[in-house]
């Protein structure tokens, strides 16, 4: 591996904060920055009766909203929520909690509790395994308290020791063995505990992390990370099927939804390719279809958005939340 890509992975590394641990998220936010709470809660009345068909379960990704210049608090999150009339907020963990109960609101998702960027050390690698599986087991045992249903995992990089890829790389075959074995081991834990695990498909296609690329995750072709759910054979072990990294690395997305069926996928994930922006014109998927197609497959999960939003937050999550209320 060459300085430059070992340079590239330090740097996306260092921007790729959004799912650290939840105490560090709410350390970052700043007093009294971002939209002011009395303007979200003006966008109460043009929010009423905002979602019509609630067909689709649809909660914000707390990162995109959260990790930014000027930051959105946890209270301000969970008022945009309410004001669109939507289940609740995901990827925050056990601290940021009991806010969202004062609000009504569900956790769509947990991280796996891993310190820095979880999706660097992952199930593929027996060097990080143990650590990966302890951490996640005590996360699914804080989900099984509160009442939260699903909590993430990742296969990680590819490499064999991720502070210095030089060394080498884990073979794809042995990785998925690996994150097999690991992922049958979580989900006795997560039968017991009535917890669903959820292995999230990443692109290694855009280079710049500003745009939520992973250049060095193994698990970057949605085919592979399904098979791996397949071999696990556990109904609390799924597929978070990223539509944003699948349209990326795969496309056919809503063949593959058809194709993996509930069987496969458990959670969902929102963006606009290209650019992980808004679902608007600008971008190329049509998400009013790929709604439909889960509701023909009977998904009854999450759908979570997490776009980064390029304009008024907003504007865009009353687009994005109108778009998939099919």
């Amino acid at each position: 591996m060459n300085q430059s890509k070992n340079d590239h992975i330090k740097r996306t590394i260092s921007r790729r904060n959004m799912l650290k641990s939840s105490a560090s998220i709410s350390a970052a936010i700043l007093a009294g920055a971002g939209l002011p709470t009395a303007l979200i809660a003006s966008n109460r009345e043009k929010s009423t009766g905002f979602v019509r068909n609630g067909r689709i379960k649809q909660v914000l990704a707390s990162w995109p909203f959260m990790d930014r210049a000027e930051f959105w608090s946890l209270e301000q999150l969970c008022q945009a929520a309410v004001d669109l009339g939507i289940a609740g907020i995901e990827l925050v963990g056990p601290d940021e909690w009991p806010t969202m109960k004062r609000y009504n609101l569900v956790c769509g998702m947990s991280p796996n509790g891993m310190p820095g960027l979880p999706f660097v050390k992952g199930l593929n690698n027996m060097r990080y395994q143990e650590e990966v599986i302890m951490t996640t087991k005590k996360r699914i045992e804080e989900c099984a308290e509160a009442g939260v249903e699903n909590v993430i995992a990742f296969t990680g990089y590819k490499y064999l020791d991720v502070e210095r890829p030089e060394l080498g790389e884990v073979p794809l075959d042995e990785g998925a063995e690996n994150t097999v074995k690991g992922l049958k081991e979580l989900a006795l834990h997560a039968e017991k505990h009535g917890v669903t695990v959820c292995l999230e498909h990443l692109n290694t296609r855009v280079p710049d992390p500003h745009l939520f690329g992973t250049p060095g995750y193994q698990g970057d072709d949605v085919d592979y990370c399904a098979d791996i759910v397949r071999k696990v054979g556990s109904p609390r072990v799924k597929l978070l099927f990223d539509i944003y990294h699948v349209q990326i690395m795969n496309g056919d997305v809503i063949s593959r939804i058809r194709e993996y069926g509930t069987d496969i996928i458990g959670h969902i994930h929102t963006a606009g390719v290209p650019g992980r922006c808004e679902l608007d014109e600008t971008q190329e998927l049509n998400y009013p279809a790929i709604m439909r197609a889960l509701l023909e497959i009977g998904y009854e999960g999450y759908v979570g958005q997490e776009f980064v939003p390029t304009r008024n937050p907003m504007d865009g999550l009353r687009e994005a939340v109108a778009l998939c209320d099919v």
